[in-house]
Protein backbone atom coordinates (compact mmCIF):
# COMPACT_ATOMS: atom_id res chain seq x y z
CA UNK A 1 0.00 0.00 0.00
CA UNK A 2 1.56 3.34 -1.04
CA UNK A 3 2.33 5.95 1.61
CA UNK A 4 -0.17 8.79 1.83
CA UNK A 5 1.32 12.11 0.86
CA UNK A 6 0.74 15.73 1.83
CA UNK A 7 1.63 18.79 -0.24
CA UNK A 8 1.89 22.12 1.57
CA UNK A 9 3.02 25.54 0.59
CA UNK A 10 5.80 26.94 2.75
CA UNK A 11 5.03 30.66 2.74
CA UNK A 12 1.76 31.46 4.47
CA UNK A 13 0.91 27.86 5.38
CA UNK A 14 3.78 26.07 7.10
CA UNK A 15 5.14 29.55 7.84
CA UNK A 16 2.83 32.17 9.32
CA UNK A 17 4.23 34.92 7.12
CA UNK A 18 3.18 34.66 3.45
CA UNK A 19 5.81 37.18 2.30
CA UNK A 20 9.35 35.80 1.76
CA UNK A 21 10.87 39.31 1.50
CA UNK A 22 12.55 39.20 4.93
CA UNK A 23 14.32 35.93 4.04
CA UNK A 24 15.72 37.50 0.87
CA UNK A 25 16.98 40.32 3.11
CA UNK A 26 18.81 37.73 5.21
CA UNK A 27 20.42 36.23 2.09
CA UNK A 28 21.43 39.73 0.97
CA UNK A 29 22.99 40.67 4.32
CA UNK A 30 24.63 37.38 5.29
CA UNK A 31 25.65 36.38 1.78
CA UNK A 32 26.94 39.70 0.51
CA UNK A 33 26.86 42.54 3.01
CA UNK A 34 25.42 45.94 3.78
CA UNK A 35 25.38 47.33 0.21
CA UNK A 36 23.14 44.56 -1.16
CA UNK A 37 21.07 44.66 2.03
CA UNK A 38 20.50 48.40 1.56
CA UNK A 39 19.68 47.98 -2.14
CA UNK A 40 17.01 45.39 -1.43
CA UNK A 41 15.61 47.51 1.40
CA UNK A 42 15.28 50.49 -0.95
CA UNK A 43 13.55 48.28 -3.52
CA UNK A 44 10.84 47.31 -1.04
CA UNK A 45 8.36 50.07 -2.10
CA UNK A 46 8.68 48.93 -5.74
CA UNK A 47 8.10 45.29 -4.75
CA UNK A 48 5.03 46.24 -2.71
CA UNK A 49 3.72 48.37 -5.57
CA UNK A 50 4.02 45.42 -7.96
CA UNK A 51 2.08 43.29 -5.46
CA UNK A 52 -0.67 45.91 -5.34
CA UNK A 53 -0.87 45.77 -9.14
CA UNK A 54 -1.39 42.00 -8.88
CA UNK A 55 2.09 41.44 -10.32
CA UNK A 56 3.40 39.30 -7.47
CA UNK A 57 5.45 37.19 -9.87
CA UNK A 58 7.37 40.27 -11.05
CA UNK A 59 7.88 41.52 -7.50
CA UNK A 60 9.19 38.12 -6.42
CA UNK A 61 11.61 37.94 -9.36
CA UNK A 62 12.92 41.42 -8.54
CA UNK A 63 13.54 40.45 -4.91
CA UNK A 64 15.30 37.24 -5.97
CA UNK A 65 17.47 39.09 -8.50
CA UNK A 66 18.66 41.73 -6.04
CA UNK A 67 19.33 39.25 -3.24
CA UNK A 68 21.35 36.62 -5.18
CA UNK A 69 22.67 38.07 -8.46
CA UNK A 70 26.44 37.64 -8.51
CA UNK A 71 26.59 35.42 -5.40
CA UNK A 72 28.26 32.04 -5.57
CA UNK A 73 25.88 29.11 -5.48
CA UNK A 74 27.88 27.72 -2.54
CA UNK A 75 27.35 30.95 -0.58
CA UNK A 76 23.57 30.83 -1.09
CA UNK A 77 23.58 27.20 0.04
CA UNK A 78 25.66 28.18 3.08
CA UNK A 79 23.16 30.86 4.14
CA UNK A 80 20.29 28.43 3.57
CA UNK A 81 22.01 25.87 5.75
CA UNK A 82 23.51 27.97 8.58
CA UNK A 83 21.36 31.12 8.85
CA UNK A 84 17.81 30.71 7.51
CA UNK A 85 16.62 27.60 9.45
CA UNK A 86 16.54 29.50 12.76
CA UNK A 87 14.29 32.22 11.29
CA UNK A 88 12.08 29.73 9.47
CA UNK A 89 11.65 27.77 12.70
CA UNK A 90 10.61 30.88 14.62
CA UNK A 91 7.90 31.50 11.99
CA UNK A 92 6.43 27.97 11.95
CA UNK A 93 2.64 27.66 12.19
CA UNK A 94 2.39 24.80 14.68
CA UNK A 95 -1.13 23.81 13.55
CA UNK A 96 0.00 23.40 9.95
CA UNK A 97 3.13 21.53 11.06
CA UNK A 98 1.11 19.02 13.09
CA UNK A 99 -1.08 18.32 10.09
CA UNK A 100 2.01 18.07 7.88
CA UNK A 101 3.73 15.66 10.28
CA UNK A 102 0.84 13.18 10.18
CA UNK A 103 1.86 11.97 6.72
CA UNK A 104 4.91 9.92 5.82
CA UNK A 105 5.44 11.40 2.37
CA UNK A 106 5.77 15.17 2.81
CA UNK A 107 6.18 17.58 -0.09
CA UNK A 108 6.83 21.31 0.29
CA UNK A 109 6.05 23.82 -2.45
CA UNK A 110 7.68 27.24 -2.21
CA UNK A 111 7.95 30.45 -4.18
CA UNK A 112 11.51 30.92 -2.88
CA UNK A 113 14.55 29.42 -4.61
CA UNK A 114 14.93 25.79 -3.59
CA UNK A 115 18.52 26.43 -2.41
CA UNK A 116 17.23 28.72 0.34
CA UNK A 117 14.67 26.39 1.94
CA UNK A 118 15.78 22.84 1.18
CA UNK A 119 18.03 22.27 4.20
CA UNK A 120 15.38 23.49 6.63
CA UNK A 121 12.38 21.57 5.32
CA UNK A 122 14.31 18.32 4.86
CA UNK A 123 16.24 18.30 8.13
CA UNK A 124 13.74 19.93 10.48
CA UNK A 125 10.32 19.21 8.92
CA UNK A 126 11.10 15.81 7.43
CA UNK A 127 10.10 16.69 3.85
CA UNK A 128 11.03 14.16 1.16
CA UNK A 129 10.77 16.65 -1.69
CA UNK A 130 11.10 20.41 -2.10
CA UNK A 131 9.56 21.99 -5.18
CA UNK A 132 10.62 25.59 -5.68
CA UNK A 133 12.13 27.89 -8.24
CA UNK A 134 15.54 26.93 -9.60
CA UNK A 135 18.19 29.62 -9.89
CA UNK A 136 20.21 30.02 -13.05
CA UNK A 137 23.91 29.51 -12.29
CA UNK A 138 26.68 30.25 -14.79
CA UNK A 139 29.59 27.93 -15.49
CA UNK A 140 31.71 29.73 -12.88
CA UNK A 141 29.25 28.89 -10.10
CA UNK A 142 27.70 32.37 -9.76
CA UNK A 143 23.93 32.96 -9.66
CA UNK A 144 22.65 35.22 -12.44
CA UNK A 145 19.68 36.31 -10.32
CA UNK A 146 17.23 34.80 -12.83
CA UNK A 147 15.07 31.73 -12.34
CA UNK A 148 14.72 28.92 -14.86
CA UNK A 149 10.93 28.90 -15.12
CA UNK A 150 7.85 30.89 -14.19
CA UNK A 151 5.93 30.07 -11.02
CA UNK A 152 2.98 28.76 -13.01
CA UNK A 153 5.04 25.67 -13.91
CA UNK A 154 5.30 24.59 -10.27
CA UNK A 155 1.91 22.87 -10.43
CA UNK A 156 3.15 20.68 -13.25
CA UNK A 157 6.26 19.83 -11.24
CA UNK A 158 4.12 18.78 -8.27
CA UNK A 159 2.00 16.65 -10.56
CA UNK A 160 5.10 15.17 -12.18
CA UNK A 161 6.55 14.22 -8.81
CA UNK A 162 3.35 12.64 -7.50
CA UNK A 163 2.62 11.03 -10.92
CA UNK A 164 -0.63 9.06 -10.88
CA UNK A 165 -1.04 9.06 -7.11
CA UNK A 166 -3.07 12.02 -5.90
CA UNK A 167 -1.83 13.60 -2.67
CA UNK A 168 -4.14 12.91 0.28
CA UNK A 169 -4.01 16.53 1.44
CA UNK A 170 -2.95 19.82 -0.11
CA UNK A 171 -2.82 23.16 1.69
CA UNK A 172 -2.10 26.66 0.45
CA UNK A 173 -3.20 30.27 0.62
CA UNK A 174 -5.69 30.97 -2.17
CA UNK A 175 -4.23 34.36 -3.05
CA UNK A 176 -0.74 33.10 -3.88
CA UNK A 177 0.37 32.31 -7.40
CA UNK A 178 1.18 28.64 -6.84
CA UNK A 179 -2.05 27.66 -5.10
CA UNK A 180 -3.43 25.94 -8.23
CA UNK A 181 -1.59 22.73 -7.26
CA UNK A 182 -4.50 22.12 -4.87
CA UNK A 183 -6.61 20.91 -7.78
CA UNK A 184 -4.62 17.66 -7.97
CA UNK A 185 -5.09 16.85 -4.24
CA UNK A 186 -7.88 14.64 -2.85
CA UNK A 187 -8.47 16.93 0.12
CA UNK A 188 -7.83 20.65 -0.06
CA UNK A 189 -7.24 23.14 2.73
CA UNK A 190 -6.99 26.89 2.58
CA UNK A 191 -6.58 29.27 5.48
CA UNK A 192 -8.06 29.59 8.04
CA UNK A 193 -6.43 26.23 8.65
CA UNK A 194 -8.81 23.33 9.29
CA UNK A 195 -7.44 20.27 11.02
CA UNK A 196 -8.00 16.97 9.27
CA UNK A 197 -10.14 14.87 11.61
CA UNK A 198 -8.51 11.67 10.33
CA UNK A 199 -5.11 12.89 11.54
CA UNK A 200 -4.32 11.95 15.12
CA UNK A 201 -2.18 14.80 16.36
CA UNK A 202 0.11 14.49 19.36
CA UNK A 203 0.65 17.73 21.25
CA UNK A 204 4.32 16.92 21.82
CA UNK A 205 4.89 16.44 18.08
CA UNK A 206 7.34 19.25 17.29
CA UNK A 207 9.85 19.89 14.51
CA UNK A 208 13.49 18.97 15.09
CA UNK A 209 14.95 21.96 16.95
CA UNK A 210 17.57 24.28 15.50
CA UNK A 211 20.55 23.98 17.86
CA UNK A 212 23.30 25.48 15.71
CA UNK A 213 22.90 28.56 13.54
CA UNK A 214 25.05 31.40 12.33
CA UNK A 215 24.79 34.97 11.05
CA UNK A 216 24.92 38.37 12.70
CA UNK A 217 21.26 39.42 12.75
CA UNK A 218 19.09 38.54 15.74
CA UNK A 219 15.74 39.69 14.36
CA UNK A 220 14.20 38.70 11.04
CA UNK A 221 14.68 41.80 8.83
CA UNK A 222 11.20 42.77 7.75
CA UNK A 223 11.06 46.12 5.95
CA UNK A 224 10.61 48.08 9.20
CA UNK A 225 13.26 46.10 11.13
CA UNK A 226 15.72 46.43 8.22
CA UNK A 227 15.24 50.20 8.17
CA UNK A 228 15.75 50.36 11.94
CA UNK A 229 18.99 48.33 11.70
CA UNK A 230 20.24 50.50 8.84
CA UNK A 231 19.59 53.71 10.79
CA UNK A 232 21.13 52.27 13.96
CA UNK A 233 24.41 51.08 12.40
CA UNK A 234 26.32 54.43 12.39
CA UNK A 235 25.22 55.21 15.95
CA UNK A 236 25.92 51.62 16.99
CA UNK A 237 29.52 51.75 15.76
CA UNK A 238 30.20 54.99 17.64
CA UNK A 239 28.47 53.61 20.74
CA UNK A 240 30.54 50.41 20.60
CA UNK A 241 33.82 52.35 20.52
CA UNK A 242 32.77 54.56 23.44
CA UNK A 243 31.59 51.56 25.47
CA UNK A 244 34.83 49.65 24.90
CA UNK A 245 36.93 52.66 25.99
CA UNK A 246 34.82 53.15 29.14
CA UNK A 247 34.97 49.46 30.03
CA UNK A 248 38.74 49.31 29.63
CA UNK A 249 39.13 52.49 31.71
CA UNK A 250 36.75 51.64 34.57
CA UNK A 251 36.65 47.83 34.64
CA UNK A 252 39.08 47.25 37.51
CA UNK A 253 38.71 50.54 39.36
CA UNK A 254 36.49 51.28 42.34
CA UNK A 255 33.33 51.53 40.22
CA UNK A 256 30.93 48.66 40.93
CA UNK A 257 30.65 46.48 37.79
CA UNK A 258 26.83 46.68 37.67
CA UNK A 259 26.97 50.48 37.89
CA UNK A 260 29.72 50.64 35.27
CA UNK A 261 27.70 48.50 32.89
CA UNK A 262 24.63 50.65 33.49
CA UNK A 263 26.67 53.73 32.59
CA UNK A 264 27.32 52.32 29.11
CA UNK A 265 23.64 51.49 28.60
CA UNK A 266 23.71 47.77 29.34
CA UNK A 267 22.61 45.54 32.19
CA UNK A 268 24.77 43.20 34.25
CA UNK A 269 23.02 40.67 36.48
CA UNK A 270 25.08 38.84 39.12
CA UNK A 271 23.64 35.96 41.14
CA UNK A 272 25.01 33.48 43.64
CA UNK A 273 27.94 33.62 46.10
CA UNK A 274 30.95 35.45 44.65
CA UNK A 275 34.13 33.43 45.43
CA UNK A 276 36.95 35.20 47.35
CA UNK A 277 40.42 35.77 45.83
CA UNK A 278 42.77 32.76 45.95
CA UNK A 279 44.99 32.36 49.00
CA UNK A 280 48.75 32.15 48.70
CA UNK A 281 48.92 28.66 50.21
CA UNK A 282 46.47 26.98 47.82
CA UNK A 283 46.19 26.55 44.09
CA UNK A 284 43.68 28.69 42.29
CA UNK A 285 40.02 27.92 41.59
CA UNK A 286 38.97 26.68 38.18
CA UNK A 287 35.86 28.58 37.04
CA UNK A 288 33.94 26.26 34.70
CA UNK A 289 31.63 28.40 32.54
CA UNK A 290 29.00 27.94 29.90
CA UNK A 291 30.13 29.48 26.62
CA UNK A 292 27.83 32.10 25.07
CA UNK A 293 30.24 34.69 23.62
CA UNK A 294 33.98 35.38 23.55
CA UNK A 295 33.38 37.91 26.36
CA UNK A 296 32.38 35.31 28.98
CA UNK A 297 35.76 35.32 30.74
CA UNK A 298 36.01 39.13 30.54
CA UNK A 299 32.66 39.66 32.26
CA UNK A 300 33.51 37.06 34.86
CA UNK A 301 36.74 38.93 35.62
CA UNK A 302 34.89 42.25 35.84
CA UNK A 303 32.41 40.78 38.33
CA UNK A 304 35.23 39.28 40.41
CA UNK A 305 37.10 42.58 40.35
CA UNK A 306 40.38 40.99 39.25
CA UNK A 307 41.90 39.85 35.99
CA UNK A 308 41.44 36.10 35.77
CA UNK A 309 43.21 34.48 32.78
CA UNK A 310 41.37 32.14 30.48
CA UNK A 311 42.18 29.44 27.95
CA UNK A 312 40.80 29.28 24.42
CA UNK A 313 41.04 27.00 21.41
CA UNK A 314 40.53 29.74 18.84
CA UNK A 315 40.66 33.52 19.11
CA UNK A 316 41.36 36.16 16.50
CA UNK A 317 44.63 38.05 16.83
CA UNK A 318 42.77 41.39 17.19
CA UNK A 319 40.57 40.05 19.99
CA UNK A 320 43.65 38.67 21.72
CA UNK A 321 45.42 42.05 21.51
CA UNK A 322 42.40 44.00 22.79
CA UNK A 323 41.48 41.52 25.53
CA UNK A 324 41.92 43.08 28.99
CA UNK A 325 42.72 39.65 30.46
CA UNK A 326 45.40 37.11 29.60
CA UNK A 327 44.29 34.52 27.05
CA UNK A 328 46.21 31.27 26.70
CA UNK A 329 45.92 29.28 23.50
CA UNK A 330 45.25 25.55 23.81
CA UNK A 331 46.69 23.14 21.25
CA UNK A 332 44.03 20.35 21.21
CA UNK A 333 46.81 17.98 22.30
CA UNK A 334 45.57 16.62 25.59
CA UNK A 335 48.90 16.30 27.40
CA UNK A 336 50.10 19.75 26.36
CA UNK A 337 46.78 21.42 27.25
CA UNK A 338 46.72 19.68 30.65
CA UNK A 339 50.17 21.05 31.41
CA UNK A 340 49.14 24.59 30.39
CA UNK A 341 46.07 24.53 32.65
CA UNK A 342 47.86 22.98 35.63
CA UNK A 343 50.75 25.43 35.50
CA UNK A 344 48.34 28.37 35.40
CA UNK A 345 46.29 27.03 38.32
CA UNK A 346 49.43 27.00 40.44
CA UNK A 347 49.63 30.77 39.90
CA UNK A 348 45.97 31.49 40.70
CA UNK A 349 42.43 31.29 39.37
CA UNK A 350 41.61 30.29 35.79
CA UNK A 351 38.52 30.38 33.56
CA UNK A 352 37.67 27.52 31.20
CA UNK A 353 34.68 26.86 28.90
CA UNK A 354 34.58 23.06 28.43
CA UNK A 355 32.09 23.24 25.54
CA UNK A 356 34.94 24.44 23.32
CA UNK A 357 32.66 26.65 21.22
CA UNK A 358 29.67 28.94 21.66
CA UNK A 359 26.03 27.93 21.30
CA UNK A 360 23.31 30.58 20.92
CA UNK A 361 20.28 28.41 21.59
CA UNK A 362 19.18 27.12 25.05
CA UNK A 363 21.35 24.01 24.80
CA UNK A 364 24.67 23.06 26.37
CA UNK A 365 27.20 21.13 24.32
CA UNK A 366 29.07 18.18 25.76
CA UNK A 367 31.67 19.23 28.32
CA UNK A 368 35.25 18.11 27.78
CA UNK A 369 36.34 16.08 30.83
CA UNK A 370 39.89 17.45 30.86
CA UNK A 371 39.18 20.09 33.51
CA UNK A 372 37.88 17.46 35.95
CA UNK A 373 41.16 15.54 35.77
CA UNK A 374 43.31 18.51 36.78
CA UNK A 375 41.77 19.91 39.97
CA UNK A 376 39.08 19.41 42.59
CA UNK A 377 38.78 23.20 43.16
CA UNK A 378 35.89 23.71 40.74
CA UNK A 379 33.30 26.52 40.76
CA UNK A 380 30.58 26.18 38.07
CA UNK A 381 29.43 29.51 36.58
CA UNK A 382 26.31 29.87 34.44
CA UNK A 383 26.88 32.58 31.82
CA UNK A 384 24.13 33.90 29.56
CA UNK A 385 23.60 37.01 27.45
CA UNK A 386 20.78 38.74 25.61
CA UNK A 387 21.22 40.99 22.60
CA UNK A 388 18.82 43.01 20.47
CA UNK A 389 20.19 43.46 16.94
CA UNK A 390 23.48 41.61 16.47
CA UNK A 391 24.96 38.31 17.58
CA UNK A 392 28.39 38.57 19.18
CA UNK A 393 29.73 35.31 17.73
CA UNK A 394 29.98 33.96 14.20
CA UNK A 395 31.42 30.91 12.48
CA UNK A 396 31.26 32.31 8.94
CA UNK A 397 32.13 35.99 9.35
CA UNK A 398 35.03 38.01 10.76
CA UNK A 399 35.57 36.77 14.33
CA UNK A 400 37.71 39.83 15.02
CA UNK A 401 34.53 41.96 15.02
CA UNK A 402 32.66 39.80 17.55
CA UNK A 403 33.19 42.09 20.55
CA UNK A 404 32.35 45.17 18.48
CA UNK A 405 29.02 43.70 17.34
CA UNK A 406 28.18 42.82 20.95
CA UNK A 407 28.63 46.41 22.10
CA UNK A 408 26.72 47.72 19.06
CA UNK A 409 23.49 46.34 20.53
CA UNK A 410 21.21 48.99 22.06
CA UNK A 411 20.98 47.31 25.49
CA UNK A 412 23.20 44.22 25.84
CA UNK A 413 22.47 42.12 28.92
CA UNK A 414 24.90 39.72 30.60
CA UNK A 415 23.97 37.33 33.39
CA UNK A 416 26.60 35.73 35.64
CA UNK A 417 25.38 33.10 38.12
CA UNK A 418 27.90 31.56 40.53
CA UNK A 419 27.09 28.10 41.82
CA UNK A 420 28.55 26.69 45.01
CA UNK A 421 32.02 25.22 44.84
CA UNK A 422 31.86 21.55 43.90
CA UNK A 423 32.05 19.33 47.03
CA UNK A 424 35.04 16.99 47.22
CA UNK A 425 32.79 13.92 46.99
CA UNK A 426 31.61 15.14 43.57
CA UNK A 427 35.12 15.46 42.14
CA UNK A 428 37.67 12.94 40.89
CA UNK A 429 39.28 12.99 44.35
CA UNK A 430 36.42 10.82 45.61
CA UNK A 431 36.91 8.24 42.88
CA UNK A 432 34.46 9.57 40.32
CA UNK A 433 35.53 9.41 36.68
CA UNK A 434 36.30 12.67 34.85
CA UNK A 435 33.33 12.09 32.55
CA UNK A 436 30.97 11.70 35.50
CA UNK A 437 32.21 14.97 36.99
CA UNK A 438 31.95 16.80 33.65
CA UNK A 439 28.44 15.48 33.00
CA UNK A 440 27.36 16.45 36.51
CA UNK A 441 28.66 20.02 36.11
CA UNK A 442 26.98 20.27 32.71
CA UNK A 443 23.65 19.12 34.20
CA UNK A 444 23.92 21.60 37.09
CA UNK A 445 24.57 24.52 34.76
CA UNK A 446 21.82 23.45 32.35
CA UNK A 447 19.31 23.27 35.22
CA UNK A 448 20.37 26.73 36.45
CA UNK A 449 19.85 28.31 33.04
CA UNK A 450 16.81 26.23 32.05
CA UNK A 451 18.77 24.81 29.10
CA UNK A 452 18.91 21.28 27.70
CA UNK A 453 22.09 19.19 27.92
CA UNK A 454 23.28 17.49 24.74
CA UNK A 455 26.08 15.20 23.62
CA UNK A 456 26.84 17.45 20.66
CA UNK A 457 30.40 18.73 20.36
CA UNK A 458 32.34 21.49 18.66
CA UNK A 459 32.99 19.16 15.72
CA UNK A 460 29.26 18.52 15.37
CA UNK A 461 28.59 22.26 15.25
CA UNK A 462 31.04 23.00 12.48
CA UNK A 463 30.15 19.86 10.56
CA UNK A 464 26.47 20.81 10.60
CA UNK A 465 27.10 24.46 9.69
CA UNK A 466 29.51 23.43 6.94
CA UNK A 467 27.05 20.87 5.55
CA UNK A 468 29.39 17.89 5.77
CA UNK A 469 26.67 15.60 7.06
CA UNK A 470 23.48 14.55 5.35
CA UNK A 471 20.81 15.12 7.97
CA UNK A 472 20.12 16.76 11.27
CA UNK A 473 20.62 14.50 14.27
CA UNK A 474 19.59 15.49 17.79
CA UNK A 475 21.94 13.83 20.25
CA UNK A 476 20.27 15.29 23.31
CA UNK A 477 20.52 13.35 26.53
Amino acid sequence: MPMESVVMELEGTLLKNPDPYSYFMLVAFEGSGLIRFTTLMMAWPVIRFLHKLNMRDAGLKLAIFISVAGLRQSEIESVGRAVLPKFYMDDIDIRAWRMFSCYEKRVVVTTSPRLMVERFVRDHLGAVEVIGSELQVNRFGFATGLIMEDMCFLRNRVKGYIKDEKPAVGSSRSMLIISDFLSICKEQHQLPFITNQNCHIKQENLPHPVIFHDGRLVKRPTASVALLIFLWLPLGIILAVVRIIICITLAWRSVHPCIMYRIIGGKLVVKGPTPPPPSISNNGVLFVCTHRTLLDAVFLSVVLGRKVPTVSYSLSRLSEILSPIQTLRLTRRREVDAEIIQSKLKEGDLVVCPEGTTCREPFLLRFSALFAELTDQIVPVAMDCKVGFFHATTARGWKALDFIFFFMNPRPVYEVTFLNKLPTDETCSSGKSPHEVANNVQSMLAATLGFQSTNLTRKDKYRLLAGNDGTFSNKGK
